[in-house]
């Protein structure tokens, strides 16, 4: 039976509600400057967190090549590589009234 995460590194799921959590009290302003900052900091790590499960995620991915002689599945490791080309007018949209791009 696997341990559960430290308080600091919880579960994906539950880091992720945290961060969209953090992210709207951000949006809301009604909080201080430090606590705003707090906040950022703890998504900043949240985010960091996030990512590198999702990596040892993507790293666990096995790709199904075929069959051995005995029918056994054949798996190699999954490489990640983009399968989207990039569009060929990749402009960046302005928002309305030209607001800055929001980071959460």
């Amino acid at each position: 039976m696997s341990q559960p995460p430290p308080p600091d590194h919880p579960p994906f799921e539950q880091a992720l509600s945290e961060l969209e959590r953090l992210v709207r009290e951000l949006e809301d302003g009604q909080i201080t400057l430090e606590e705003s900052l707090a906040r950022y900091e703890r998504g900043i790590g949240l985010l960091k967190h996030c990512y590198a499960q999702l990596q040892r995620a993507e790293q666990r991915i096995q790709l199904l090549c075929g069959a051995d002689g005995d029918g056994n599945p054949i798996a190699k490791p999954f490489e990640h590589a983009s399968t989207a080309e990039p569009a060929k007018n990749d402009a960046k949209v302005r928002r309305k009234n030209d607001q800055p791009e929001k980071l959460f």
